[in-house]
């Protein structure tokens, strides 16, 4: 499970946030809530949760001032300020996403989807699969160990995966793998040959391999042409 925090000085967003959460059936564990930005940054720091839900306007500190002393975790901002000061201030911080109040359910599904990377099924044991492939990507991967996850036989969850995603498992690691390569090089500054190894590929034959059949080019024109787009901006 994703370990998730909300906080944010009004009982109802909490509220409304928690029940589409556990209604919908996302795999985001609520640990803890926070009603002020003092009590959010001393919530963070102790359960060091994955996802946080973050207001912007908190007693004491506010949702800006608490993202800057945070780290290694994912922020989706809610607010009732709609502004594009807003917009970059919160692009600057590396949050996730933003969503306006009053909360709409699309795009509060959308914004989570984004931040944890992945699309959540309909069936409990696809979720299950994608939930332990974007945990373990970088490991070997067995169908066994999948259907002993899920209670079910290898050709069982080979079909049912399939049905659900629309490509086969082993297809969606290595989407996953190059996905995640993609990030190490942006935010960390990885070499290609450091993201590849991070990511589980022990050559950098099977990584240029793979990234062109997902990204449709190389490694170097893709980044190449991401850097053109930022210059361009």
């Amino acid at each position: 499970m994703i370990r998730s925090v909300i906080c944010d000085d009004e009982a109802a967003t909490v509220n409304i946030i928690r029940y589409y959460i556990e209604s919908k059936n996302f795999p985001l564990e609520i640990i803890g809530t926070a009603e002020n930005g003092r009590d959010a940054l001393a919530l963070i720091q102790k359960t060091k949760p994955n996802l946080v839900f973050m207001d912007i306007h908190m007693p004491y500190m506010d949702g800006f001032q608490v993202i800057q002393s945070i780290e290694n975790c994912k922020v989706i901002i809610v607010t009732a300020y709609d502004s594009f000061e807003y917009a970059q201030k919160a692009l600057r911080a590396g949050v996730c996403d933003i969503i306006a109040k009053p909360i709409d359910f699309e795009q509060l599904e959308q914004a989570i989807y984004r931040a944890i990377g992945w699309r959540v099924t309909p069936n409990e044991s696809v979720n299950a699969i994608i939930e332990f492939i974007n945990s373990h990507y970088k490991e070997k991967i067995e169908l066994a160990q999948l259907a002993q996850l899920t209670f079910s036989t290898q050709s069982y969850i080979t079909r049912l995966f399939k049905k659900h995603m629309n490509m086969t498992i082993i297809s969606y690691v290595h989407m996953v793998r190059v996905e995640k390569s993609i990030e190490l090089v942006e935010s960390k500054k990885m070499s290609l040959q450091e993201a590849a190894e991070e990511v589980g590929y022990g050559n950098l034959k099977n990584y240029y391999k793979y990234f062109k059949l997902y990204k449709g080019q190389t490694p170097a024109a893709y980044f190449r042409e991401l850097n053109n787009k930022g210059f361009e901006k």
